[in-house]
């Protein structure tokens, strides 16, 4: 029997980096009330609004009936389940430095997986292309882990053209309203207005968390002053260009594309982090969460 390839991932370092950086922003403890922002867990009371607070947690019809500004306080309730979607398509692997975007983007899911299963809550996850390629119901402990970082380093699993609209309508079919949040993990480099109805009705139904992984030449083209063969991933349709006098109107493109994606999240109330693979993941995520 021939062992499957398996992708280059440091998951043991990659885990290490984000628990260290997150006790260090002093996140660890108070991770669900950061990211989830008061979503699934219990209403204990009312308090004073300090300047540590997020202005978005204000109750301002509370705060107004008091005349000061209050804020809602929680109690955390266990068993959260957190649904990760995974892009496992073509478009993923693609890379210009150390790691491909799919490794990249499957050291980042494994580290936020590792947090949330360390708090004894659930992870499930969805590997997509233009189908759904794997789908793992929510559940916790070590054996969970294990499972979601052997099906993301496969590398079988990555294949395929990418294509959101049936992950989505797949997980708006199929998850309850157990389902406390939604990690979304792509390039997004195919999302559009057309799925704006869907992502409204997943960023209305879940906290949703939408981060962006991209190689550096997804955003610009070396500065190379020659003819270079360029091919459409998923056309296979090719062209023959020269990065240096190309370079900018590709980047004009490059920045469109991303703005065009960052405002159909916002319009969804879902929450946009990008990310290039040339740099560590672990701050920019935290300084996110925080």
């Amino acid at each position: 029997m021939v062992e499957s390839k398996r992708l280059n991932l440091e998951v043991a370092k990659a885990v290490s980096a984000l628990e260290e950086a997150m006790q260090k922003f002093e996140l660890r403890n108070i991770l669900y009330r950061v990211i989830f922002r008061g979503r699934g867990l219990e209403f204990d009371s009312y308090r004073q609004y300090d300047a540590n607070d997020d202005a978005s947690s204000i109750d301002w019809k509370a705060s107004k009936r008091s005349n000061g500004l209050l804020v809602k306080q929680y109690i955390e309730e266990r068993d959260l389940k957190i649904i990760f979607l995974i892009d496992s398509s073509e478009n993923m692997v693609f890379g210009s430095t150390d790691k491909l975007k799919c490794e990249y983007a499957a050291e980042l899911s494994a580290s936020m997986a590792h947090l949330i299963l360390n708090n004894n809550d659930n992870i499930g996850f969805i590997m997509y292309n233009k189908d759904v390629v794997k789908f793992v119901p929510p559940n916790k402990g070590i054996k969970q882990f294990q499972i979601f970082v052997d099906d993301l380093s496969d590398a079988v699993s990555y294949t395929g053209n990418s294509g959101i609209e049936k992950a989505l309508d797949f997980l708006l079919s199929n998850a309850d309203d157990s389902i406390s949040a939604v990690i979304m993990v792509s390039d997004f480099l195919n999302v559009n207005a057309g799925h704006q109805k869907m992502l409204n009705l997943i960023g209305n139904r879940f906290e949703t968390i939408a981060i962006m992984v991209k190689d550096p030449l997804d955003k610009s083209l070396p500065n190379i002053d020659a003819e270079v063969l360029v091919e459409h991933p998923v056309t296979h349709e090719r062209i023959l260009i020269n990065p240096k006098l190309f370079g900018k109107v590709y980047e004009q493109i490059s920045e469109q594309q991303e703005q065009s994606v960052r405002k159909i999240f916002e319009q969804s109330g879902i929450d946009l982090l990008s990310l290039t693979t040339d740099e560590s993941f672990v701050i920019p995520l935290v300084e996110f969460l925080k």
